[in-house]
């Protein structure tokens, strides 16, 4: 009894907190052109990439555009980004990502949004990478 009670408030819990505002908060590069269209955006400087993985994981290999802000290193970088700007991040899973749109968020970012699938799906896809 107190098992089930605890995994309905578990969900409950998390339907809550996912979404609160009520925009997305995913992009899903499913296909070649859903990616090109991000690269494109990221060349333009439409919309900013931020990958939160270590300086090491970014070197191995990136999404092409992309800038390497840290996850821990997050708030040091804060306040030379635009608050207004359309802003992804994404990591090698999605735990550092999320953690990272939610500090985002907490400060006021109006449009930030996170890379479903993050490198392991971009590199799963066979999309390209750059390495340094």
């Amino acid at each position: 009894m107190i098992r089930r009670l605890f995994c309905t408030v578990m969900i409950l819990l998390l339907a809550a907190l996912s979404g609160c505002d009520g925009q997305a908060t995913t992009v899903k590069p499913v296909s070649s052109e859903t990616a090109s269209l991000l690269m494109q955006k990221v060349q333009n400087d439409e919309w900013l990439l931020i990958d939160v993985r270590s300086p090491e994981e970014f070197a191995e290999g990136h999404i092409p555009g992309a800038i390497n802000m840290p996850h821990s290193e997050i708030e040091s970088y804060v306040s030379q980004l635009d608050k207004d700007q359309r802003i992804i991040v994404y990591c090698r899973s999605g735990r550092r990502a999320m953690l990272t749109l939610e500090t985002l968020k907490s400060r006021s970012f109006t449009d930030v949004s996170h890379l479903e699938g993050d490198m392991m799906g971009w590199n799963a896809a066979g999309l390209p990478v750059d390495r340094m």
